[in-house]
């Protein structure tokens, strides 16, 4: 691993990161009825290309894949290929951010370190994941990006151009978003106390003031909701280790 993993003073690899998968989404973005997150891209189902990625670490303790409701109590067969010892199926809530914490719950106790990631990312490479282990274990929040090449436009209600946010500072954020757990589990917490909604994990975490930063993502990290996205993703599937 490109990172330096949890290791006990002999050094034995210590089993301290928790994933949460979030695939609990019922996407209409592409054809067909399946579910996008069970569809199957570059040779396997999209869900199982990230849980493979991570049981790959012998520093992951659990990874927790939370599905629909509907799926939940009955998880497609392909899933338990990977290491059941260390596979757990939370149920998903009602908005992304009820997922999230459902598969927070869900983490053993000697979790330490959490990693959060969309299931419609199944070409995440594991350098990446590397990268955001190792700064989470510095104690603060890691967030994979990519830094934007397109000008940006901030735009009124009305459509006109309002400002032009200078582009060097502007990155693509991707997922796994990784924390130290203390860090998270207060964040999400005290969004529900108070009622607020996000689609980014690391922004809940900056509104409680704690420090995030962002460590090097990967082109293959593209979030895949389109039909032309999968398409796309059976095209670079070689690239990824």
């Amino acid at each position: 691993m490109s990172d330096a993993a949890g290791a006990s003073g002999d050094g034995a690899v210590v089993r301290d990161v928790g994933v949460v998968i979030v695939a609990g989404g019922a996407s209409t973005r592409t054809a067909g009825a399946e579910l996008k997150q069970f569809r199957w891209v570059a040779g396997k189902p999209m869900l199982l290309h990230s849980v493979q990625r991570f049981m790959e670490r012998p520093d992951v303790a659990m990874a927790v894949c939370v599905l629909p409701k509907s799926h939940a109590g009955d998880p497609p067969p392909w899933l338990f290929q990977c290491d059941i010892e260390r596979l757990l199926v939370s149920v998903g809530g009602r908005e992304r951010g009820d997922s999230v914490l459902n598969g927070l719950e869900d983490l053993p106790p000697e979790v330490r370190i959490v990693l959060v990631h969309d299931a419609a990312r199944p070409m995440v490479d594991s350098e990446t994941i590397g990268r955001v282990v190792a700064k989470a274990r510095e104690g603060v929040g890691a967030v994979p990006a990519l830094a934007a090449t397109d000008t940006i436009k901030e735009v009124d209600e009305s459509g006109a151009i309002a400002r032009t946010p200078e582009r060097s500072r502007l990155f693509h954020a991707q997922t796994p978003q990784g924390f130290p757990r203390a860090m998270i589990e207060e964040a999400y917490v005290r969004a529900r106390a108070d009622r607020v909604r996000a689609t980014d994990d690391a922004a809940l975490c900056e509104r409680i003031g704690a420090r995030v930063e962002i460590v090097e993502g990967s082109a293959t990290g593209m979030k895949v909701t389109t039909d032309e996205d999968f398409a796309r993703v059976d095209s670079m599937s070689t690239m990824v280790r």
